[in-house]
C-alpha cells in the first residue's frame, strides 16, 4: 500500500462521475479538494459519512472546497446512492481501483477476526495547486466535516 503524505503530489484524476461526466483532478486547479474514500454504497458508516458530507455541502462550498467521493461500486449504483440521499457532488465508479490504488487505500482489512483486501476509510485534502494538505485514517463518519472544519477554521 502506497503511504500519501502531506506535502506529496496528489495523484492525477482521469475518470468519470456516476453520470458519465469526465472528472479530473485538474479541473478543481485554484480549489481545495476533499477527496474521500469509502469502502461501498448505501452501508451505515458510508451513508452517514456521504450525509455528512452532504448536511455540510454549502458551508464546504462557502470556504473554498470541493467535494468528491471513490469507492469500487459501478455506475449504476452510485448514481442509485447519490439519487436515494440527494447528494450534490460526484461520485467515482472507480470499479478497475485505479484511484483508489493510487491514493493506496486497498489493503489488507480486518473485521470480526477474518482478513480480506478492500478499501480503508480515507480522506484526503488536497490544496490548490495539487498537493496533498492533511490525510485522514481515522475517519468519523458521522463527523467528517467537523474533523475537517477543524483543522482549516
Amino acid at each position: 500500500m502506497t503511504h500519501l503524505k502531506p506535502g506529496d503530489q496528489a495523484p492525477d484524476i482521469n475518470s468519470q462521475d456516476q453520470n458519465g461526466n469526465p472528472l479530473k483532478l485538474s479541473d478543481f486547479k485554484g480549489q481545495k479538494v476533499i477527496l474521500y474514500f469509502y469502502p461501498k454504497d448505501d452501508t451505515p458508516g458510508c451513508t452517514a459519512e456521504a450525509c455528512n458530507f452532504r448536511d455540510n455541502y454549502s458551508l464546504l462550498k462557502e470556504k473554498g472546497f470541493a467535494i468528491i467521493g471513490v469507492s469500487a461500486d459501478n455506475e449504476a449504483k452510485h448514481q442509485k446512492f447519490a439519487a436515494k440521499y440527494d447528494l450534490p457532488f460526484p461520485l467515482i465508479p472507480d470499479t478497475e481501483k485505479e484511484v483508489i490504488k493510487a491514493y493506496g487505500v486497498w489493503g489488507l482489512k480486518k473485521f470480526m477476526g477474518r482478513e480480506y483486501d478492500g478499501i480503508h476509510r480515507e480522506t484526503f485534502v488536497i490544496d490548490e495547486q495539487g498537493l496533498i494538505e492533511k490525510v485522514y485514517h481515522k475517519v468519523k463518519t458521522k463527523e467528517a466535516t467537523e474533523q475537517i472544519l477543524a483543522d482549516f477554521s
